[in-house]
């Protein structure tokens, strides 16, 4: 089945690490659902498809009203055949979450809710510039949980600028008290024209050293395998049964459609991407038309799609997939991180092992063809 992606991309205010697309520019938020609706309109599945999951990310999802959220819902379910045990995900901002809103949720298909936390630390919140404080991240889940959600993911970042092992402990062991189903983890990242960056090339900031990011990342694993939670993909942990299976559909190569401005979409053969712009995105469907771009995708690029997606999940790439050449350079390639125990070979699977998984980049590079 197949996974259906509508990019939300507003924000009330920026984030000072992000490189999605987003903008301020509350006041077009009823022309944009429109033109969601319009493109969704002239992309249906082929016959006999149905979505097994939709997500709805951004930006920030919980920027648009109950009554714009309604119209996006009456459109997937009017121009798409929904499974009936579809994953159905929302992002939202901790702070937004009220008890009406939540309520309101619980009358549409929505049956998962990912939040960034990030950190627990109010400092490092001002720093990042998030809306929301601590205190405000366990009010929100308790509020979901009182509207009856019980499927609830929230986003943790470490590594930031003067930030300790023993700090970043603490926030795990917070996110623990939460007791929810899903936690995303991330390191800070400077992504080069986020304001980010610019602290970083005025000097105002610096990164973590890779040792410190290292015992971050293995105390993170420990702490949350010890609370029972599965380490499923590099990023990710589950209770069990709670894989995000949006997510999971993207690592295993599962066709998706991507819906809004900056949105991607992937049908094996092809992937496209349309305008990272909302004027010029809403202008084109207006007109009848859908700016994007598109790659067609030959056998060497599935091959590296393949090493770079399913590395990332605890099971590894499936060699039985493979063409007899992308088999024998695979192996080749892997020879020395199998003998260093970076990687492991099981059941026709290789896969990264707790040691690999830190320097999974370079691991991944020395795979794909090149």
């Amino acid at each position: 089945m197949a996974g259906l992606y509508v990019h939300i991309p507003f924000c009330s205010s920026r984030c000072v690490y992000c490189g999605f697309y987003s903008t301020t520019g509350l006041t077009l938020r009823g022309r944009y659902v429109d033109a969601l609706c319009q493109e969704m309109s002239t992309r249906p599945l082929t016959e006999g498809e149905r979505i097994g999951t939709i997500y709805l990310g951004g930006g920030t999802p919980s920027q648009l009203s109950i009554a714009q959220l309604q119209k996006i819902f009456l459109y997937i379910y009017k121009v798409y055949t929904i499974a009936d045990d579809a994953e159905v995900t929302i992002e939202m901002n901790p702070d937004d979450v009220t008890p009406e809103l939540a309520a309101a949720l619980q009358q549409l298909p929505i049956n998962r809710v990912s939040m960034g936390a990030q950190t627990f630390n109010d400092e490092r919140l001002h720093f990042l510039r998030r809306r929301h404080s601590s205190v405000q991240v366990h009010q929100a889940v308790e509020i979901l949980r009182q509207a009856g959600f019980q499927n609830i993911s929230i986003d943790l970042m470490y590594g930031f600028p003067n930030q300790t092992l023993e700090e970043w402990q603490a926030d795990i062991s917070e996110a623990l008290q939460l007791n929810v189903e899903h936690i995303s983890t991330y390191c800070l990242m400077y992504e080069e024209g986020t304001p980010l960056y610019r602290l970083l090339e005025q000097g105002k900031v610096a990164e973590i050293d890779e040792e410190l990011e290292r015992r971050m990342y293995f105390s993170l694993i420990n702490n949350l395998e010890s609370a029972g939670y599965e380490h499923y993909e590099i990023s990710n942990f589950a209770r069990k049964g709670y894989r995000s299976r949006h997510n999971s559909s993207y690592w295993k190569g599962i066709p998706y459609i991507g819906i809004g401005a900056a949105a991607h979409s992937f049908d094996i053969q092809t992937r496209s991407w349309n305008v990272a712009d909302i004027q010029q995105y809403i202008a084109a469907i207006e007109q009848g038309e859908r700016s994007f771009e598109v790659e067609t995708l030959d056998e060497d690029t599935r091959y590296n799609d393949a090493v770079t997606v399913a590395l990332r999940t605890c099971e590894g790439l499936d060699l039985s997939t493979l063409t007899d050449k992308q088999l024998t350079y695979c192996l080749k390639n892997a020879q020395r991180h199998l003998e260093a125990g970076l990687l492991k070979l099981t059941n026709q699977k290789i896969s990264l092992t707790k040691e690999g998984l830190f320097v999974s980049d370079m691991i991944m590079s020395d795979l794909m063809l090149v």
